[in-house]
């Protein structure tokens, strides 16, 4: 497609680079922002400058945070004697919209997938290590997907510590097997944390 300005081609072809954006809906986008007042534009640009270079990831969890500790991790309310664990900071979010659960997490960054080249040394495993040598945990929950990449990272890890004195648990399986946790709707998601059975490695 042939642009009037190299200005607006360079906009397109940003913007496109976007996960199930296309040119089309590139273009559409950047004519939209263009019609709207500079200020919007701009602080659209400063909101993505800024996500870039101010978000961190908290350093107890690995969830993302705008401090060195996110809310969650500081809450005193929350209880540390429950340990979630979870592929990504998009489950979190997910199970903290369903309001059932008041623990703490564990953001793995993944899961355990030797076709897409990703392995145990690739995971915040080691964080996990640190927690249960806290002493203050008392159950780990895997609040995995439920795919053979979700079982196995949870075998995994079920293997690694399982002489510690910790309880593990799994979600119930009112998720779909096969489901991404993220997709799961709120009740069933809220219901599987709250029925989470003990976890076995015979599952």
């Amino acid at each position: 497609m042939d642009y009037p300005s190299k200005v607006l081609a360079k906009a397109v072809e940003e913007i496109s680079g976007l996960p199930g954006i296309g040119k089309k809906s590139a273009l559409r986008l950047a004519l939209h922002l263009l019609k709207q007042p500079e200020s919007q534009a701009i602080a659209l640009g400063d909101s993505l400058k800024k996500l870039v270079t101010d978000i961190k990831y908290c350093r107890e969890c690995h969830n993302f945070s705008d401090a060195e500790i996110c809310e969650i991790c500081s809450n005193p309310k929350r209880s540390e004697e429950i340990l979630c664990v979870v592929e990504d900071v998009r489950d979190v979010m997910a199970i903290e919209n369903t309001g059932k659960f008041r623990g703490r997490y564990l953001v793995l960054g993944g899961k355990i997938s030797p076709m897409e080249g990703i392995g145990p040394n690739q995971l915040n495993i080691s964080a996990i290590e640190r927690k249960l040598e806290g002493g203050s945990v008392r159950e780990l929950i895997f609040a995995l997907s439920a795919t053979m990449e979700g079982d196995t990272t949870a075998y995994y890890i079920y293997k690694k510590f399982k002489g510690f004195s910790v309880n593990f648990s799994t979600i119930a399986r009112g998720i779909s097997v096969g489901d991404e946790l993220e997709y799961a709707d709120e009740i069933s998601l809220g219901r599987s944390i709250q029925n989470r059975v003990p976890y076995d490695e015979k599952d």
